[in-house]
Parts: C-alpha cells; sequence; structure tokens
C-alpha cells in the first residue's frame, strides 16, 4: 500500500534525481526547439569566426531560411610538410575538410558530393540532430556511393566545438584523412573573445619513400599533425597583448590521446565536446588531455608576450618519420667506421644519432624521397629541434594587423646566454666541479 508519507518521500526522491540529472546535462544540450525558426547569423555581427589555421571556413550561402553548403569528398595530394606529401581523401581539395561554421538555432542543409572511389557517408559528432540525419551508413542511411550527393538537413540545438568525419569504413577513410571540424556558436554568448582559434588532432602512418598513408596501421603511428600539418609546415597563430584568446582541440586520431601544453601562460579548460564547462568548474592548467573522439576549449588573456610553442606532450609526438624505427646510438663512439664507409661503400656517409636526434636536419645530410628529418625547422636563434604535432601563438605588443609579425625580438637582458666568467665567480660557481654526495646534505646559505 502506497502511503502518503512513502508518496512524499518517493516524489522528492524523484525530483532530487532530476536536480542531479540537471547538473549532468550540459547546458548548451537542446537550447534550441528543433522546429523553432531563429534568424540567421552572421560572422563579425554575431560571433567571432573561428580562425583554422593552414585551412579555411566553408563557405555558405542562405536559400529558404536555411544555411547551405556543399561537401565534395574527393582525393587530394596533400603536403603536411615542405618535403612530405601523400595521396589523402579530403573535401574541397583539403586534408582535412574545411571548418563548418554556425550559430545555435541555424537550420543548415549540407549536400555531400562523392568522387571518392569508394562509398562513405558523414557523420556530424556530438551534434544533436534526427536520427536520421546522424550518418551512419546502412543503419540510419544507405551509403553515398560514387558520383551520389545527399542532402543532410537539421536544426543546431546547441553550441560547441564538434566535427565530422566519415562512417563508412572508418578505418580506412578516417585514416586517409576524411574529417573536418564544425564549430556552433551560441546564439547568445557571455562575452566574446578577440582570436578563436581550432585544431584537428590526427595521426598518420606514412612509411618513408611512400606517397599514400597506410590505414591498416593499429598502434605504430610516424606522422602527428595539427590540421593535417606537422613542424615546420605549421601556421603560427598570432594575438596581440591583451587579447581574450581561445584555442580548440579536437582529437579524431585513430589511437592517441593528446596532452597539449601551452607555454607561458595559465589557461581555463572551458568546454568539453558534452558543452560549456560552468565556471566554477573550470580548471586552471596549462596542459589539457585531449583524448581519441573528445573536443576541449581553453581560453586565456595574451598578457606575456614572445613566441610561445603550442604542442602535444607525449614526446614522440613531436617527432616525424625519420625518427621511427631508428636504431639507437646513444652513446656510440664511431671512431673509424664513418671514413671506411665512406670510402667503399658510401661517400658522404655519417653516423646519426650518438648524442640524440636534434642534429639531424642542421647537418644536410640526405634523407629518402618524400620524406623529412627527425624534427626541426629555422629558428631565430638556431634550429628548432621539434617537429609533428607542434606549432607556435605570437603574441605582440603594438601591432596593428594579424598578419605574422616575424620572429620576436626580445627586451635587451631578457634571453638566455653563456655564463660569463665573472658572474660564475661572482655567484660560487664552478663549472667544472663534479658535484659529490656530501653536497646533497648541505643547507642553504643566505648570505
Amino acid at each position: 500500500m502506497i502511503t502518503r508519507r512513502r508518496f512524499l518521500t518517493g516524489t522528492a526522491a524523484a525530483a532530487g534525481g532530476v536536480s542531479l540529472l540537471r547538473g549532468v546535462i550540459p547546458a548548451n544540450a537542446q537550447t534550441i526547439s528543433p522546429t523553432a525558426t531563429v534568424p540567421l547569423a552572421q560572422p563579425g555581427r554575431d560571433y567571432t569566426p573561428t580562425i583554422t589555421p593552414n585551412n579555411v571556413s566553408l563557405p555558405w550561402k542562405i536559400v529558404d531560411g536555411a544555411k547551405v553548403y556543399h561537401l565534395i569528398a574527393e582525393e587530394v595530394k596533400h603536403e603536411f610538410a615542405p618535403g612530405l606529401e601523400a595521396f589523402c581523401w579530403g573535401f574541397n581539395g583539403r586534408v582535412h575538410g574545411p571548418t563548418i561554421e554556425a550559430v545555435e538555432g541555424d537550420r543548415v542543409r549540407i549536400y555531400v558530393t562523392n568522387k571518392l572511389p569508394a562509398a562513405t557517408s558523414i557523420h556530424w559528432h556530438g551534434i544533436i540532430l534526427p536520427n536520421g540525419m546522424d550518418g551512419i551508413s546502412g543503419l540510419t542511411q544507405p551509403p553515398i556511393k560514387p558520383g551520389e550527393t545527399f542532402k543532410y538537413e537539421f536544426t543546431l540545438r546547441q553550441h560547441g566545438t564538434h566535427m565530422y568525419h566519415s562512417h563508412h569504413d572508418e578505418m580506412t577513410q578516417m585514416a586517409l584523412g576524411l574529417m573536418g571540424l564544425f564549430i556552433i556558436h551560441p546564439r547568445q554568448p557571455k562575452y566574446r573573445v578577440d582570436r578563436d582559434f581550432a585544431f584537428m588532432l590526427s595521426e598518420w602512418r606514412i612509411d618513408v619513400g611512400t606517397m599514400r598513408p597506410n590505414p591498416n596501421e593499429m598502434t605504430d603511428f610516424n606522422v602527428f599533425s595539427m590540421n593535417a600539418r606537422i613542424f615546420p609546415g605549421t601556421e603560427p597563430m598570432v594575438a596581440k597583448l591583451g587579447d581574450r584568446v581561445r584555442i580548440r582541440f579536437v582529437n579524431l586520431s585513430a589511437m592517441d590521446h593528446h596532452p597539449m601544453h601551452l607555454h607561458g601562460h595559465t589557461f581555463r579548460v572551458v568546454e568539453t565536446d558534452g558543452g560549456q564547462i560552468p565556471e566554477s568548474a573550470q580548471q586552471i592548467e596549462t596542459t589539457v588531455l585531449v583524448q581519441v573522439g573528445s573536443a576541449r576549449a581553453i581560453e586565456f588573456v595574451a598578457d606575456n608576450p614572445g613566441d610561445w610553442p603550442v604542442h602535444c606532450h607525449m614526446t614522440h609526438h613531436t617527432m616525424t618519420q625519420m625518427g621511427d624505427k631508428f636504431p639507437n646510438t646513444i652513446g656510440v663512439k664511431p671512431g673509424k667506421l664513418d671514413e671506411k664507409i665512406r670510402s667503399s661503400l658510401l661517400p658522404g656517409y655519417m653516423t646519426m644519432g650518438e648524442t640524440g636526434m636534434a642534429d639531424m636536419g642542421t647537418m644536410g645530410m640526405p634523407v629518402p624521397r618524400n620524406s623529412l628529418p627527425m624534427m626541426g625547422g629555422p629558428g631565430p636563434f638556431d634550429y628548432i629541434a621539434m617537429g609533428g604535432m607542434f606549432t607556435v601563438i605570437k603574441i605582440r605588443e603594438g601591432i596593428t594587423s594579424y598578419d605574422d609579425p616575424g620572429w620576436y625580438r626580445h627586451p635587451e637582458g631578457t634571453v638566455a646566454s653563456l655564463a660569463a666568467a665573472d658572474a660564475l665567480r661572482r655567484d660560487g660557481i664552478d663549472a667544472t666541479a663534479t658535484p659529490s654526495k656530501s653536497d646533497e646534505h648541505m643547507g642553504h646559505h643566505h648570505g
């Protein structure tokens, strides 16, 4: 028998459960009715357009109250960096595809034309929409056969950082690059940032000297990219001193998570692929882990001028092909081996890697056709011994445009440099001394 007391207790528990669920469901989910009609938003006027370094946003037009986009899936000869190209699959002549930008409440109509040699379909990852528009080949729609054009149409009921990608033979088609970013701006933002950047993180297996990614690779990747580019082919971000900056990271790598690290600043993690994080729950970090199939957005004030790296902190993700399967020669002393090999077998031969791989690019050793040294590109002081998933944000005071301002000019006395002998003597530093165990127990002396 249900008593009044039991009823009230059960009702209170149910209400508490609903309250708890309200705390879990993202605040930006389903804020717009699927049948609502709202004015179509315009870039600049209603939102700060997203910048996709080394890529562009997909053009659109308005027809019968909807924003109309056209994606063309096709094979693309793509450059990852000067010296490394591959035949990939992309959209509209780009790898990855152009960024789709819209605003919550917009009605979008997206045509997808398949110019690939295989069937495909497009999944709108993380976006709330009718089941028949989800893009799962064989489950929610027929596959898009070569030569066919399909239409997807739905109202955007949320805002956030999302993505689109093939959902037909994913292992092959995503490994070849068939993906892109889908940014949905809020209809009524609480504030606007000055600079809004977006990166697609991905990984590839491109064997040295070949011209096509290997889609059968499951664990051993050797090219790690940001917007399908690798350093030194990554385009820098530029911000003015004092700008409020947002950087969006989306990870559609096959297997690897990416801890993305920003130098010179702390930031707040403001958004996941599930929605905006309440301000009270936003963590202050310098590194954010972007898991496979997920998105993270960070924000910070660019208050520290300079050229600051942004990179994955998995150390092998900031290398390039020629570091893969390279024999370990750390500590090897070749003696006269190089001379013997050059005289009898390979003119120009040089043993590499006995002190690491940073010198591989500076030595100018020839590498196989269509491949790159393990790491590096020219910098303002020397060769930058980084590669792969690495780029730079250039923060400047007094600039009037966001064109690349060149390398940072450091104020006098603010660059680490060779220590002078008089400074070493003044501070009691003997650079020739060998530390002893007794040094570990010495107390701090304050003179």
